[in-house]
């Protein structure tokens, strides 16, 4: 893989120039934004993919929920229906895709959680309903410049930070580095617990940030217990399993497990990946299988697995989260 990253260097300079192009003409008003006279919070990064955005979504809906009526709006990355969706009791990953289904699993009696490629008939469409959202989560927008979001949450992962990295295709970003002058927080995410304030600083000024940008760190949090549709059991308590994982960076998920001594085998597969019936009849052959919550989601129906696939929640933690909070609520209340 490296050395093709390498081969395509030549493509850097065409892919940088047409998505320069693209955003220059939104920010010289040629090709139009839509902006909304509601709270609009979109959380999204200038990489692909293994940023955070699924716990800093759900962060946002605990933080919000008992005060707004509250709606999740996402593309539905890999789902096979098209248009409009809206969650319900018989939706799918197939219908959603695995991390709307994700928020609805959790969230479905506090928020809608909806689907759609047009993120502008997304909210129309939900601003439509009887019991319509008061604040509206766009989930992985930050480059969906036909919506012009109120705030703009930038994610970067600690040890690959945006401002050291590349262009598609020889690096990870979706658009030039200049892009994160959109965001109005920037969230260093998937940092040590343990993260120094000279790290921190140096981290804030490798960004190099406007004026009018915040910069938080964040890090994740593990249960110490695994979930299945019918049960619990505590991680110390896990002699022999599999970890099965299909997300774009599972390397901290890991160290972890291995920080507690467990002992696994590791099957990893592509981020958000389409398992197959040949991967299921592999899966069956395990004793037990423990999974992220977002590869749960695609996992779950299949009844050969039932009694032996478990998840392991995540959540995130904010340094000076009280900050962060007033920001996100100060916003919500004068939009």
């Amino acid at each position: 893989m490296k050395l093709i990253r390498k081969i395509t260097f030549p493509f850097v300079p065409i892919y940088y120039a047409v998505t320069s192009l693209r955003n220059k003409l939104y920010d010289l008003d040629i090709k139009k934004s839509v902006s909304y006279d509601f709270p609009l919070i979109c959380v999204g990064n200038l990489s692909v993919g293994g940023t955070g955005k699924t716990p800093m979504v759900e962060y946002l809906i605990n933080l919000l929920k008992h005060d707004y009526k509250l709606a999740t709006l996402s593309r539905g990355y890999k789902r096979k229906t098209k248009g409009f969706q809206l969650a319900n009791e018989t939706s799918s990953a197939n219908t959603l895709g695995d991390e709307p289904l994700q928020f609805y699993s959790k969230f479905k009696n506090d928020i809608l959680v909806a689907v759609d490629s047009d993120r502008n008939n997304g909210i129309k469409t939900l601003r439509l309903l009887e019991n319509k959202p008061e604040v509206i989560l766009l989930d992985d927008a930050f480059q969906h410049r036909k919506v012009k979001a109120g705030f703009n949450i930038l994610l970067t992962a600690y040890g690959n930070i945006y401002t050291e990295d590349f262009v598609l295709p020889t690096g990870n970003l979706r658009e030039p580095k200049i892009g994160a002058k959109r965001a109005h927080v920037i969230v260093v995410t998937k940092c040590p617990m343990d993260l120094s304030e000279n790290d921190k600083t140096s981290i804030i000024k490798k960004l190099n940030i406007k004026p009018y940008q915040h910069v938080f760190f964040s890090f994740i949090n593990y249960a110490e217990i695994v979930f299945s549709l019918e049960r619990s059991v505590k991680l110390n308590q896990l002699k022999d399993f599999t970890l099965v994982t299909g997300i774009a960076n599972a390397n901290t998920l890991v160290e972890f497990l291995k920080e507690k001594d467990l002992k696994f085998d590791h099957l990893n597969f592509n981020d958000h990946h389409d398992f197959s019936e040949t991967d299921i009849k592999e899966l069956e052959t395990k004793q037990l299988i423990i999974t992220t919550e977002k590869d749960f989601m695609r996992l779950k129906h299949y009844q050969s697995l039932k009694n032996k696939l478990f998840y392991l929640p995540i959540a995130i933690g904010l340094n000076n989260e009280p900050k962060f909070n007033k920001l996100i609520k100060d916003f919500c209340k004068e939009a």
